[in-house]
């Protein structure tokens, strides 16, 4: 049943390994290197064993070979064994290094890729499924790379030197020996396919399980509060099953190759033994012979096993391609240019935006001059925060244009177009470095005077001040050591030290208690200052004095105005303006 599709499979899973093999090319000088080393190591072994066999032959005869002729054949033992090793080390070192680099430049370019992929990418994917493509497929292709190479450099030559023995020695019993190691390739047929579908199985069992470890450190207040230790570790134990499954059943077709490959072996032995007395072998003979069958036995062994590694790194390196292949939906286009003159005015010219055909944004239309402050208000879901991720080119507009200062932005390069704006969200996110860096991060080069200052205006220096390591203290995986108010306010600092024309601010104080929202909006007034402003408002107290407010419902702007405006106007603004006021969330 599956024979018709075996061909066209086994091309596949091939070219998947060739594609990987690419990453190589750049190396091969050290490939040849590790080549020739690998001739030395199989021509040495050779060598050493036709150099045996002369000595056998003196030393159980020493009637037809001189004293002085046993030593000088003896002396090339070492020699030969010198050689080998030198081949085997060089080789393998060689190789490996080669291996290993490949993964380097494959993690590298999996790493640049996911930067250039857009914001809907991660919403659609599970962040344990990436980080195991990154790091778990990516050693498997290494393990799989350097052997194979390390094999196709040395196993070939040391099996062709052992034929050519043979031969030599005997070619009648040469033939009937290698009649069977042929034979030995049927079990490494059978075992390769399982070995591919349960490798690719047990990589994305692996992926499950890392996803469960990062949800679990992200939420893991939510756990404790709730009390689902057990359930959280019979879901860790059902994936830690998965992947073990997966991973046994990978070495039971791996396991099952050599001992078959041993039982040939022996057959082909056992019948040479009864040849060797019917010939009347001589010891020399014949100890020549077994031992050249039994150097043969490991690279057979080893190059018949290949076709079971190219399987298991084909599937890690299949997952690694659907990642590298993805496409890149926010692009530079083709003559950009730098966005370098003052941001006087940005518009919204009739723009619509759809995620999977899905309409979000409804012919949006507006402009902010420079120093104005554009506010979005609306219930969840009305495409507040998709509205504002176009202008950083996040995504990009289904329909219409958005423009700076009468230019299409995807006419700026994007970095270029970031560099003007300066962003701080509700969710604040840092990274497990220094307060200095952190504040610092965007502006390479910042001094300390200047991240000192930025601090200052953003209500951050005191609290920075009082802990042990000031400036240069640890703040922990994702500021996890600071209060919600304090990340915020260094978020804030790092926007002011960018000082960037263009400001987004993301309901920068809706998860605030009244203390802390004091002091970020102290701040974020300072931030605002001379800056053209697009914020997203939770709590209508903190836009009251925007330029201009746009209300939004299921991805259009349903009204527009200032704050007086839209109360005198009676309609969705007021509504949620009278909400808030009688909740006591406005004043």
């Amino acid at each position: 049943m599956t024979q018709p599709n075996g061909g066209p499979k086994l091309k596949k899973e091939w070219e998947t390994y060739r594609r990987l093999l690419r990453f190589a090319r750049p190396y091969t000088l050290r490939i040849i290197g590790g080549v020739l080393f690998g001739v030395l190591f199989g021509g040495s072994t050779t060598g050493a064993l036709l150099a045996l066999r002369e000595t056998l032959s003196g030393v159980f005869n020493p009637e037809e070979f001189p004293l002085a002729g046993v030593i000088a054949v003896a002396a090339l033992l070492p020699l030969f064994g010198l050689a080998r090793g030198l081949g085997d080390y060089f080789s393998t070192y060689l190789l490996e290094w080669v291996g290993n680099r490949v993964v380097l430049d494959i993690r590298l370019k999996l790493f640049k890729h996911l930067q250039d992929l857009s914001i809907s990418f991660y919403g659609t994917n599970r962040t344990g499924d990436l980080i195991s493509r990154t790091t778990n497929d990516t050693q498997m292709v290494q393990q799989s790379v350097s052997g194979v190479l390390s094999d196709l450099a040395k196993q070939p030559f040391t099996l062709l030197g052992m034929i050519g023995t043979l031969i030599y020695l005997d070619w009648k019993l040469a033939l009937i020996s290698l009649v069977l190691f042929p034979v030995c390739i049927l079990p490494v047929a059978t075992f390769g396919r399982k070995v591919r579908r349960s490798a690719r199985e047990g990589q994305e069992k692996m992926a499950d399980l890392v996803d469960i470890l990062e949800e679990n450190a992200v939420g893991a207040r939510i756990v404790k509060a709730f009390g689902m230790e057990g359930h959280e570790i019979a879901r860790f134990l059902d994936r830690c099953r998965a992947v073990f499954s997966r991973a046994m059943r990978v070495t039971r077709a791996r396991a099952s190759v050599e001992p078959i490959i041993v039982l040939i072996s022996m057959v082909g032995f056992a019948l040479i033994l009864l040849y060797a007395r019917w010939r009347h072998m001589t010891f020399a003979e014949f100890f020549t012979f077994g031992a050249a069958l039994v150097a043969m036995y490991e690279p057979v062994k080893k190059l018949s096993k290949i076709h079971l590694s190219v399987q298991q790194s084909s599937a890690a390196a299949d997952r690694i391609f659907e990642l590298l292949d993805h496409p890149i939906q926010v692009k530079e286009r083709v003559g950009a240019r730098p966005l370098t003159e003052t941001v006087a005015r940005v518009t919204f010219d009739s723009v619509s935006f759809a995620y999977d055909e899905r309409p979000v944004l409804r012919d949006i239309a507006f402009e902010a001059r420079r120093g104005a402050c554009v506010a979005f208000v609306g219930g969840s879901g009305s495409g507040k925060t998709t509205l504002v991720s176009l202008l950083p080119r996040f995504y990009d507009v289904t329909n219409g244009r958005v423009l700076i200062n009468g230019t299409d932005i995807r006419d700026f390069t994007i970095e270029s177009l970031r560099k003007q704006i300066g962003l701080v969200t509700q969710e604040t996110i840092l990274f497990n470095d220094t307060v200095a860096n952190n504040i610092a991060y965007g502006t390479p080069g910042a001094d300390r005077a200047a991240i000192e200052d930025a601090a200052r205006r953003a209500n951050a220096h005191e609290f920075i001040a009082a802990m042990p390591d000031g400036y240069d203290a640890m703040i922990g995986e994702r500021g996890g050591r600071l209060s919600g108010g304090q990340r915020q306010r260094l978020a804030i600092a790092r926007a002011l030290l960018r000082d960037a024309p263009i400001l987004i601010l993301d309901e920068a104080t809706s998860a605030l208690d009244t203390e802390s929202e004091r002091l970020v909006q102290s701040a974020l007034d300072t931030l605002m200052t001379g800056r053209t402003v697009f914020a997203i408002a939770h709590r209508l107290s903190t836009i009251q004095h925007a330029d201009l407010i746009l209300v939004l419902d299921q991805g259009r702007i349903v009204e527009r105005g200032t704050h007086r405006e839209l109360l005198a106007a009676g309609g969705a603004y007021k509504r949620l303006y009278d909400l808030q006021f009688r909740d006591g969330a406005a004043s």
